[in-house]
């Protein structure tokens, strides 16, 4: 009984393991100052997934007191930028990875677009987000109310002043979740 329960679950582990390997991965992220890109490129290069940078139609102020300020209206007011970034074949990925900035305890407005503009029934959903010191704050429910009908998988978060060297703990996230 001990051998057929024995090969029972490696037999499940081993189909756990290859069914998430063989997931479509797209990571989908926004960034205003860098960050957040150098933690998608990360998962990227690790997963082998394919990358899409959401863009704003207008884009943000340069200047980091300009934009604090225009992102405080504009997730105040629930505001939805319009976005350049238009990903047609979304039905074909398995699994979206969305990277965002926390900005103002939320995600950053370009983001919540993307998420209200897609339809994400029927995908698996994980979040990765930046920050310069306000954590994951109301970022993954955020997500969650914006990504709909989506099987959601664990968050991870990273201060801006850890991401270069963030590859062990993307590693571990990746892990966790079961892509890795």
């Amino acid at each position: 009984m001990k051998n057929v329960l024995f090969t029972l679950v490696l037999f499940i582990m081993t189909a756990m393991c290859a069914n998430s390997q063989n997931q479509k991965v797209l990571v989908v992220y926004y960034s205003w100052g860098g960050n957040t890109r150098v933690v998608a490129e990360k998962i990227k290069a690790q997963l082998g997934a394919d990358i899409v940078e959401i863009v704003p139609e207008t884009a943000y102020p340069t200047d980091y007191s300009e934009c604090v300020a225009q992102a405080r209206k504009e997730t105040k007011e629930n505001f939805r930028p319009a976005i350049k970034t238009k990903i047609d074949n979304l039905g074909d990925y398995d699994v979206i990875l969305v990277g965002t900035p926390n900005w103002c305890s939320t995600i950053a407005p370009p983001e919540a677009t993307f998420l209200m503009e897609n339809n994400f029934e029927g995908k698996t959903v994980a979040l990765f987000v930046t920050h310069g010191g306000g954590g994951l704050s109301r970022c993954e429910t955020d997500m969650r109310k914006l990504a709909g009908n989506a099987k959601f998988l664990k968050s991870v978060v990273f201060a801006g002043s850890s991401v270069a060297s963030s590859d062990d703990d993307i590693a571990k996230w990746l892990k966790e979740i079961g892509l890795k």
